[in-house]
């Protein structure tokens, strides 16, 4: 069993979630972190399940087509150390022998970075756009052709 502070309180949660299209073979995978406040992580664990089942759904896509999410379980459950502040560490991954290779590759530079990185085209992968959201975004002034590849 991990080190878990006997005032921690807060974990995070990695809610794993698979979105199917009807007629369409392949599957679009979510990995959500979640933030769970909990006494304890028995208590992280049924919270983060209930928040994975919670997920579940059916809606259509934009192209008429049934979409189910299916909550599959949790990839990690994490206990945070620290109070939650500005700098606050939030998880860890602990390596022992790693090469200088391998160290080189985990650090990247800032353009790859996740919040730098551009837009990626969603062409070719599976439609899982809820009408109901396409139709929002058309209420508040959006361009169904902005969020849809051109063929």
């Amino acid at each position: 069993m991990g080190s878990i502070p006997i005032d921690a309180r807060w974990y995070l949660a990695d809610i794993v979630l698979e979105h199917s299209v009807e007629g369409d073979p392949r599957n679009v995978v979510h990995i959500n972190t979640h933030l769970v406040e909990a006494e304890s992580a028995d208590e992280a664990y049924e919270k983060s399940f209930d928040l994975g089942r919670a997920s579940e759904l059916e809606y259509a896509n934009t192209e008429g087509r049934l979409v189910r999410v299916m909550f599959r379980g949790l990839r990690e459950l994490d206990v945070i150390h620290d109070s939650l502040e500005d700098g606050a560490e939030l998880s860890y991954r602990e390596s022992v022998g790693v090469p200088e290779e391998r160290l080189r590759d985990w650090v990247i530079s800032r353009q790859q970075l996740g919040v730098f990185a551009p837009r990626q085209s969603k062409r070719d992968v599976p439609n899982i756009m809820p009408e109901s959201v396409m139709r929002m975004l058309e209420a508040e002034g959006f361009d169904r052709g902005e969020f849809e590849e051109p063929a």
